[in-house]
């Protein structure tokens, strides 16, 4: 199976499974129209699948070829065994992202892009879709120089890329798990309850459980928070700027980092 095909077939399941889930046992109760957001938010995603392609697409991918073809980067140098560079690699590539979190939510040109993904009063499925084109292509680039950096194995590169998406889906899911479950799985990995406080309305709920996959992150610094003040029921959604007012549509959201000031 080709790295696309493998990366889809991922996708899909999770997403239909996910879907599934939030059809017969939602975590919560829908704020607005879930079709017109699905079309917007699914909009949104097609178009940063074209836009990837036609620029950066693949450029992970190839950062990690080029790096195994002529021996780059510091586990190629230090002749790591595959599967140290498996688990090295997978970990590094995951804190990697985490920073990339904190980083957009500290960097006022950057939360520009990425207040498109949190301005979504109805969290579920689809809002782990929805991001900014110009999000995503930088978001590309910045992977791309750690794998190259490190030398991370094609291979890797590709499960690394299936899982992060496959998380972003379930992780915004609007589902819960049973609560003895969910405590023991967020000591390890995010889970949806304890994602969504990351979607909260409060600026010190916003700025916590910053992590897509493993957990571990944001215990080890400071930015985990067990549960909203509010509550998993009650806790307010989106960005104070959208409470009461009409969603935004396909347009308003890819010119909203060009019309907002920074936060």
């Amino acid at each position: 199976m080709s790295e696309t095909g493998f990366r889809l077939s991922v996708f899909l399941a999770i997403f239909v499974v996910v879907a599934y889930a939030e059809l017969h046992a939602a975590r919560r109760p829908k704020v607005g129209d879930w079709k017109q957001r699905w079309r917007i938010n699914l909009s949104i995603l097609v178009l940063d699948v074209v836009l990837a392609r036609l620029t950066v697409g693949a450029a992970a991918l190839f950062a990690a070829t080029y790096a195994s073809q002529f021996n780059l980067g510091l586990f190629n140098l230090i002749g790591l065994p595959f599967w140290a560079n498996a688990i090295l690699g997978f970990i590094l590539l995951d804190f990697a992202i985490y920073v990339q979190h904190v980083v957009t939510h500290r960097v006022p040109l950057l939360w520009r892009l990425h207040q498109v993904h949190h301005a979504d009063e109805d969290v579920d499925l689809t809002t782990g879709l929805r991001f900014h084109p110009l999000e995503i292509i930088l978001s590309l680039g910045y992977k791309s120089a750690i794998v190259l950096a490190l030398g991370i194995d094609p291979w890797v590169v590709v499960l690394f890329e299936a899982v992060l998406n496959a998380s972003a889906v379930y992780t915004h899911g609007n589902i819960g798990l049973p609560e003895r479950l969910d405590l023991f799985l967020r000591k390890f990995f995010c889970t949806p309850d304890m994602h969504r406080v990351h979607h909260s309305v409060i600026r010190e709920e916003t700025d916590s459980n910053y992590g897509f996959f493993l957990s571990v992150w944001d215990r080890m610094f400071g930015t985990y928070r067990q549960e909203p003040a509010l509550g998993q029921q009650a806790v307010v959604l989106g960005l104070p700027e959208y409470q009461n007012r009409a969603t935004p549509d396909f347009w308003q959201l890819l010119t909203l980092p060009f019309k907002r000031l920074p936060r």
